[in-house]
């Protein structure tokens, strides 16, 4: 068996473990004899209580630039790899001395077993032999002046563009909202819907429901979607599929052939973009049957009255315009009680990165189980609650409930 805490120890490069709140959880020899600090001076306390910036320097920004990091990193499940940095650190030895220290840090999130980021490794690399490169005074100043600019910049250009991300990503939002309305009134029957958005830029706006009466109001249509992508493009697309999908459910004979004239016009859209799974049930009220086609798309899921919970996973078929020659889309059938609760969702409700997608779908059958007797709204709310990560969604995420 690997031993870790050796394998730890042993690397050649200065690692430590904070929280996600940012306090030291251990470090190895390497970071100790790097950072001039003993264990117990470190151990359980705050990074930038141990190190702050420099007092007497007015325009350090090494904590700002470190701290926007880690949290990027917890927030987003993503390394973070930072640009060079002045971090200068006050002296072990000699109280209020400080030394101008560069370094080269890089952030990576560690993962629990359901895919929350539970940790942060910090990895840091000191430079400042290399700015301070030896061969003349003269020299060694223009490689630093040359450096430092370069990293700055570098941060600098990294900053607008997040910024430029932050507002694609909060105009896609608003068109996502417009695009996904609260459903009509199902007569007697209660349905909830929710939209959940990612909590970076990437991943967002690609999700989407439908809840649709068909002519005669004995049939209703229920529908949910994902399209690979992000940002602009992909509600763009997003919302082409979702109106092709509604008016192909109002004349369809069922799930199947709607999903199917769907993947013939996702085809005709962008064959990058229009990339996207779906899944559609028909629900007929008289005759209390259900009937569902899914195009990749995760199984929808029925909860009965004695509290049992039944993937509806008898007709799943390849995503949309994935199929280079057309062939029929499977369909099947089920019946159901008066009381019974149909939920449909994205991969973003359970899908959980390190983990397998049978660990998620049994989790997601365990919340439904427990809340299944809830109004839809409540009952909505109570899976949300149970199945998104505490440190946010790495992806978006929509949820329709029906009460049959």
């Amino acid at each position: 068996m690997i031993d870790y805490q050796a394998v730890f120890q042993a690397l050649p490069n200065a690692v430590a473990l904070l929280t996600t709140d940012l306090v030291y959880v251990d470090a190895n020899d390497a970071y100790w004899s790097m950072s001039g600090r003993t264990r117990r001076q470190v151990i359980g306390r705050y990074v930038f209580d141990v190190f702050p910036d420099n007092p007497d320097d007015p325009g350090a920004s090494g904590t700002r630039n470190l701290a926007a990091s880690l949290r990027r990193a917890a927030a987003t499940g993503q390394r973070d790899a930072m640009a060079l940095q002045r971090y200068d650190v006050e002296s072990p030895d000699r109280p209020g001395v400080w030394e101008e220290r560069y370094w080269s840090p890089v952030n990576v999130p560690v993962f629990a077993p359901d895919g929350t980021v539970a940790l942060l490794l910090h990895r840091v690399e000191e430079v400042t032999e290399l700015i301070r490169a030896r061969g003349g005074r003269d020299r060694s100043q223009v490689l630093e002046a040359e450096l430092y600019a370069r990293a700055r910049e570098l941060q600098e250009v990294n900053e607008r563009l997040r910024l430029a991300h932050a507002h694609e990503h909060e105009v896609a939002l608003q068109l996502q909202e417009a695009m996904l309305p609260a459903p009509s009134p199902l007569g007697r029957h209660r349905a909830a819907v929710r939209y959940r958005p990612a909590v970076a830029s990437l991943n967002v706006c690609g999700d989407w429901y439908d809840i649709v009466d068909r002519p005669g109001g004995n049939r209703t249509v229920v529908t949910v979607g994902d399209v690979v992508g992000h940002g602009l493009r992909a509600a763009g697309v997003m919302g082409q599929l979702r109106s092709a999908l509604s008016a192909a459910s109002l004349v369809a004979d069922g799930p199947a052939q709607a999903l199917e004239v769907l993947g013939r016009y996702a085809r005709s859209v962008d064959d990058h973009e229009a990339t996207a799974t779906a899944a559609s049930v028909f629900i007929d009220w008289a005759g209390q049957s259900l009937t569902y086609s899914s195009a990749g798309h995760l199984p929808p899921v029925l909860w009965h009255p004695d509290g049992t919970v039944t993937y509806l996973d008898q007709a799943t078929d390849p995503p949309l315009g994935a199929r280079p020659e057309h062939a029929d889309r499977p369909e099947a059938g089920v019946t159901f009680t008066e009381d019974c609760v149909l939920v449909l969702y994205t991969d973003g409700l359970v899908e959980r990165r390190h983990e397998d997608i049978d660990v998620s779908l049994a989790r997601l059958a365990d919340s439904i189980a427990r809340h299944g007797t809830e109004d839809p709204e409540r009952l909505a709310d109570a899976l949300l609650a149970d199945l998104l990560p505490p440190a946010g969604l790495t992806d978006d995420t929509a949820l329709v409930v029906v009460r049959l």
